[in-house]
């Protein structure tokens, strides 16, 4: 059974498309300035047009204030918004009831006990989407190609629906899908030539993998 995939961190028209072709069932558009892969709303609108109505399109904020999620989702046809930051599961339950939507909390993970704290957001968003926990002091939660260890999810019970995030690409995939059973998967370094810079080949290869598990 194909593998479910997100290609986060887009910001120009190729790579959606490239996206697109491959089979993406969604990608992450990067609101949070420091990001290498940010884009602005404008941007972000743009590359949402482009999408076929089996593709959604996922904003990836950290820690935002509810004004900026209110002026993304009202010029941006978000189909979920992903939360990356330290967001309680309150502030994440009221931006559901307030914009319609699904939620994604990421879930930094290092060791058995961060797993266990996505069981705070059961009803409060709609999947949980485990990614490994960036050193100390780095200057972005995700998105820096940090894996973390895969057998920590063996056994697990998940509160969520969830997902798998965190230096997985093209010849890592099936090792990950097998070692945690994920049938969502999510790449954003693990596709690029340099850091904010995507390559097509590396998103056609990454999506080819992931249909052959």
């Amino acid at each position: 059974m194909p593998v479910a995939a997100k290609i986060c961190g887009l910001s120009t028209p190729e790579t959606v498309d490239a996206a697109i072709a491959g089979g993406a069932r969604h990608i992450g558009l990067i609101f949070f300035a420091k990001s290498p892969r940010h884009v602005s709303i404008a941007q972000a609108a743009s590359l949402v047009a482009r999408l076929p109505h089996h593709v959604g399109a996922v904003g990836v904020f950290v820690d935002p204030d509810a004004a900026l999620l209110d002026a993304v989702c009202a010029q941006v046809a978000l189909s979920a918004i992903q939360l990356h930051g330290n967001e309680s599961a309150a502030f994440a339950a009221q931006m559901r009831r307030r914009h319609g939507i699904d939620i994604w909390k990421v879930v930094a993970v290092k060791t058995a006990a961060d797993i266990a704290t996505a069981s705070a957001y059961r009803g409060a968003v709609s999947r949980i989407l485990y990614d490994a926990k960036t050193p100390e002091g780095a200057a972005l939660p995700g998105g820096m190609g940090v894996r973390f260890d895969w057998t920590l999810l063996q056994g697990a019970r998940h509160p969520l629906p969830w997902a798998l995030s965190g230096g997985l690409d093209a010849h890592n995939l099936a090792e990950a899908v097998r070692l945690t059973g994920a049938e969502l998967v999510d790449t954003s370094s693990g596709v690029e030539s340099a850091p904010g810079i995507k390559d097509v080949d590396k998103i056609t290869a990454f999506l080819k993998a992931a249909e052959q598990l």
